[in-house]
């Protein structure tokens, strides 16, 4: 498959519905890549010297076992989509896609520019009812044959830290799509950029490469990554969600609905 471009022939093959999204083009030219090896190398000096990413896991291994992949990720700083995208390799970003708030990230022409050309971001409309960025989200996951798309299933930052339970749009991605899923873990980001603070402190921030999930309903995944996460850190989780025993999934009798996109804000 060519490499995926909004702004040629397979743009216009998309139904009506996402047509009028404000989207990036995927196809990079000489600007989009020169603005992404500006933002490469800047992410490379900030988190080596200022702060200092640590990494366990192998993302080479990954990507070659697992074309599509969601990857998803505790979420408590505006650190969390960089020092991801950071973490992995430079080759594969053509192929990342990261879902982002459109009312932060979209919200005047800079904010734009750098989310289309640097982070290769979605735009997600919290707001949208129709469930249209969702609708993208799958035709992308669907149409593609590489896809790592990066959402944070709680939804919004975490204000105090503690991992939140995750909303359904995850399951929807992953079952509907057959993605498997990815768990990273984000161990520091919250001390080092809390929600309300204007900019980053220096520190050590690092990124555990879990395991991958089969495509899975949201109970379980939900279950398998507080598993996995307290294994990493006993206080992940608020004290009475850490301490509660797994619950019996209960029998689907319709079709789930999405609540808010999972997206980066």
């Amino acid at each position: 498959m060519k490499d995926w471009s909004y702004e040629n022939e397979q743009w216009t093959e998309l139904p009506g519905h996402l047509k009028h999204l404000p989207l990036f083009t995927r196809h990079f030219d000489m600007m989009s890549w020169f603005f992404r090896l500006l933002w490469g190398v800047f992410l490379k000096f900030t988190f080596r010297f200022y702060i200092f990413l640590r990494v366990k896991g192998d993302f080479h291994s990954l990507y070659k076992q697992y074309p599509r992949l969601l990857v998803i990720s505790n979420h408590a700083s505006h650190l969390d989509a960089v020092s991801i995208t950071a973490s992995i390799p430079f080759r594969y970003w053509t192929n990342l896609y990261i879902s982002a708030a459109k009312d932060y990230w979209f919200k005047n022409a800079l904010f734009t520019f750098f989310s289309k050309h640097c982070l290769g971001a979605i735009p997600i409309d919290r707001g949208d009812k129709k469930g249209e960025a969702i609708k993208l989200c799958l035709q992308l996951l669907s149409k593609l044959d590489r896809i790592w798309l990066i959402i944070f299933p709680e939804g919004t930052r975490s204000p105090d830290g503690y991992v939140r339970e995750f909303k359904r749009g995850v399951m929807l991605f992953s079952e509907r799509t057959e993605t498997p899923v990815l768990f990273l873990y984000l161990e520091g980001n919250a001390e080092l950029f809390p929600k309300g603070a204007w900019l980053p402190k220096p520190g050590f921030l690092t990124i555990h490469i879990g395991p991958v999930l089969p495509p899975s309903d949201v109970q379980n995944i939900n279950e398998r990554y507080k598993e996995w996460a307290l294994t990493i850190n006993p206080n992940a989780y608020p004290p009475e969600v850490a301490s509660r025993e797994p619950e019996m999934p209960e029998p689907e009798t319709t079709e789930p609905e999405p609540n808010e996109p999972e997206a980066v804000d």
